[in-house]
């Protein structure tokens, strides 16, 4: 195996878990959000000589993971489903993720979602997941902000109707 290629298994093998939980926390669907990670992940490695030069290598998995699931959604709205089966309906867990906590991430607005697990999964400050996501810095403190508000209130209304 050579050094790249060596290289590369290393960031992988400690990288996988937290793209996936990133990329789970957006889109709300483990097998989605595995087909996403893993392709990012080969595309990781087709670029990997501008992907390790990259500040935030994980951020780059987990920004491609979740434009490829956009271009999929894009293709896929032009379909019409064929039967009941063929609808998107959240599935199970995967991950690690308290199914809540996903189902509480997935009433959140998709930018909201992607700055928490960009910053929560992936521990990126708020200038780089800024960077990664094309926004100012503040507005990332914004939807962080926000984003956990709103989590933090239906989790805690969550747990007291529970009781």
């Amino acid at each position: 195996m050579s050094n790249e290629q060596a290289e590369f298994a290393e960031f992988f093998q400690a990288s996988w878990e937290p793209c996936l939980r990133a990329v789970m926390a957006v889109v709300g669907r483990s097998q989605l959000a595995e087909d996403q990670v893993a392709e990012a992940f080969a595309r990781a490695w087709v670029s990997w000589q501008k992907v390790r030069r990259h500040p935030a290598p994980r951020a780059w998995v987990v920004r491609t993971a979740l434009n490829t699931g956009a271009s999929w959604w894009r293709k896929r709205s032009r379909e019409l489903p064929l039967a009941a089966h063929d609808l998107t309906t959240p599935d199970g867990l995967g991950g690690g993720l308290d199914a809540a906590l996903l189902t509480a991430l997935g009433r959140l607005p998709t930018r909201q979602r992607e700055v928490i697990a960009l910053r929560i999964f992936l521990d990126l400050d708020t200038d780089t997941i800024a960077r990664q996501l094309g926004i100012e810095a503040g507005t990332v403190r914004t939807h962080l902000s926000r984003g956990v508000a709103a989590l933090r209130r239906e989790l805690m209304t969550n747990t007291t109707e529970a009781e």
